[in-house]
């Protein structure tokens, strides 16, 4: 979330941006790209730092700045599957990039539904719901992974083969830890139901 003028923005409001930037054939598109999302993910990061330190956190936000990090996600995955980098692993097998992204995109709309079921239920379902440390570290891997493939779309960049090939290996962690926390999720879920 972006504060402006005491109003909330998510931080996916800088999208059309990052979009316009995305489709730019040229080394600047790329950078402003990269730039747009990374300057998003710090926002985010920041903003929720913020109002749990100072204690400023309110019912909406809470509700919406999981919706903006997923929507920056999901928006930032569909844009590297229309043109992934040009490395030549993702040109020899051209479904290594969208299993990632389709596994990514459908957990965060099982855990968006999840948690809504969950908060019409009960106190303790929304408990068994709220974010643990590993969501963190699939979030930290996700923007990791996301931030090192847009940037290496560029390829003038140094080495950019070999840095997206390391984001799609990061990518397909980031997949593994979100079902690996979709499962504890579940399983705190079928605890509390089962007593």
């Amino acid at each position: 979330m972006i504060m402006v003028g005491g109003v909330h923005f998510p931080s996916s409001t800088l999208g059309c941006a990052k979009l316009a930037a995305f489709y730019v054939n040229s080394w600047w598109g790329t950078s402003a790209t990269t730039s747009i999302f990374v300057a998003a993910a710090i926002t985010d990061w920041l903003d929720g730092y913020l109002a749990r330190k100072m204690r400023l956190g309110t019912v909406f936000g809470a509700f919406l700045d999981p919706v903006a990090d997923k929507l920056m996600v999901a928006a930032t995955l569909v844009l590297l599957c229309s043109r992934p980098p040009g490395i030549p692993l993702l040109r020899d097998v051209p479904w290594l990039f969208p299993v990632p992204a389709i596994a990514i995109i459908g957990r965060e709309i099982t855990m968006s539904a999840v948690r809504e079921w969950a908060a019409s239920q009960d106190t303790k379902l929304l408990q068994a719901v709220a974010v643990n440390n590993l969501g963190k570290w699939k979030t930290a891997t996700q923007m990791t992974a996301l931030t090192i493939l847009v940037a290496t779309r560029d390829s003038s960049l140094a080495g950019s083969a070999t840095l997206a090939t390391s984001g799609v290996a990061l990518l397909y962690v980031s997949a593994g830890l979100a079902f690996w926390s979709l499962a504890v999720y579940m399983r705190k879920i079928w605890k509390v139901l089962s007593k």
